[in-house]
């Protein structure tokens, strides 16, 4: 009876588990509304005009000096950390994303994940992680993704609910609110690097070997047409980057993308940026239209960080007049299935053209497709390098230069493997031969 009745009365108490987690959801929302009381006050104390001609530290000590003497004047019980976490976050929200900026300063987060204002995830070196920040509420978030759509000149609201944006570093920004996104705003972030990966870094993450690189450089050099295949977050625009290095830097180079995010290092580039219709539905630019105008600019070389309608077309027409030595990116997950979408995407534009027509158009256009891939331990490998030969009958040739072997997964959860020779002599190797570039017999041999 003894045992019942003290069953009966923890069951009714609730457990020291739960009052711990609504203590710290008290103490989260007066911290947040502090936080809110100080950035109105502060809102009401500075003279906005005179920040304009401030320099960024001046604005941090100005901020600073304000936000003690609120501090202060309120007679907040606060510590010395707590004050300066206080004052850190306002000046976050007053210039910058608010309760992101700390994630945004971390430059092993790949991805910052806001699934609403409450949950929020990152994705550090290909796995994900929780975190403990949070945004007061769905108002707190809204500002902060009106703050980046509005800095590109976009909009989002219930007429337009969807955006692509892209912030100062080139990261990419993707925001859906309601009513499509059903418990409130959601904010996808993939981060950039302020410094694009060098393909010493990448051969360093061993995403792909020195001899790899090598034969890639040979083949920018040469002009052959690339295309780079992988899925989401495989790692296509890092390893586009890293290629565009090697485009000499006489060269004149055109990118055209949906959001900015390319780095090329090169003087002479021009970089073209797709457009949404306005609220009224119109002027719209899409990248069918800019590969159109590009041709128009006098390029030696186009490079469009990602094909994904109509303007295929217009692409592969491009490198088969003149144009070659152009790179591109492509979803698929392989490199046939690449080859595929190409399809699929000149039959998007209402041409009517046979399948054999499309395939001779891209076995003439591309020389290699390059497949990447995010394997099962986050890593990022360069999985295949295949040549495009011809047509045979109705179908397109390819054969495998490179591939990376698959051999197991250590105790770590470390996927293990090698990239291996498949031992075929490329038929390009004689472009690169007109060019004055030898491709050495030991890097088609076994690394």
């Amino acid at each position: 009876m003894a045992l019942r009745e003290r069953l009966i009365r923890e069951t009714n108490q609730p457990s020291a588990a739960f009052a711990a987690s609504e203590d710290a959801a008290n103490g989260q929302r007066s911290f947040q509304e502090m936080k809110s009381r100080l950035h109105r006050a502060l809102i009401n104390r500075m003279d906005l005009t005179k920040l304009g001609a401030m320099s960024p530290e001046q604005i941090y000590v100005e901020v600073s000096r304000l936000a003690e003497g609120v501090l202060a004047t309120e007679a907040m019980p606060l510590s010395a950390t707590e004050r300066e976490r206080v004052v850190n976050e306002v000046r976050h929200e007053l210039f910058g994303l608010g309760p992101l900026e700390p994630l945004l300063a971390d430059p092993t987060i790949s991805d910052i994940l806001v699934n609403s204002h409450r949950k929020i995830y990152i994705e550090r070196r290909g796995k994900l992680e929780a975190t403990e920040v949070a945004f007061k509420d769905d108002e707190h978030l809204m500002r902060v993704i009106e703050r980046i759509v509005s800095s590109v000149g976009r909009r989002i609201d219930e007429s337009s609910p969807m955006v692509d944006a892209r912030l100062a570093d080139g990261s990419r920004v993707n925001a859906i609110i309601p009513p499509l996104s059903i418990d409130g705003p959601v904010l996808s972030i993939r981060r950039f690097g302020t410094e694009p990966l060098r393909m010493s870094a990448l051969i360093e993450n061993h995403a792909l070997t020195k001899e790899i690189a090598e034969m890639m450089e040979m083949c920018v050099n040469a002009r052959l047409n690339l295309l780079i295949s992988g899925g989401t977050g495989a790692g296509k625009t890092t390893l586009l980057n890293a290629l565009s290095a090697y485009i000499p830097e006489g060269e004149r180079i055109v990118t055209i993308e949906d959001s900015a995010e390319l780095q090329l290092q090169q003087p002479h580039v021009v970089r073209l940026e797709t457009r949404p219709p306005n609220i009224e539905g119109r002027g719209e630019v899409t990248q069918r239209d800019l590969v159109k105008n590009a041709l128009r600019m006098r390029p030696d070389r186009i490079v469009i960080g990602e094909v994904r309608g109509g303007e295929a077309i217009d692409m592969l027409q491009a490198m088969n007049t003149g144009h070659d030595g152009s790179l591109t990116t492509v979803h698929a997950n392989t490199p046939r299935d690449a080859l595929s979408r190409l399809e699929t995407m000149i039959q998007m534009t209402g041409m009517r053209l046979s399948e054999r027509a499309m395939r001779q158009q891209i076995a003439s256009a591309l020389d290699i497709v390059l497949q990447v891939a995010r394997l099962s331990d986050g890593t990022r490998r360069v999985t295949s390098i295949s040549e495009i030969t011809g047509m045979e009958g109705e179908m397109i040739t390819m054969q495998e230069i490179f591939q990376y072997e698959r051999t197991g997964i250590d105790p770590s959860g470390k996927v293990i493997g090698r990239f291996r020779p498949t031992g075929i002599r490329p038929r390009f190797a004689e472009k690169l031969k007109a060019y004055g570039l030898t491709l050495p017999r030991a890097i088609l041999e076994e690394i």
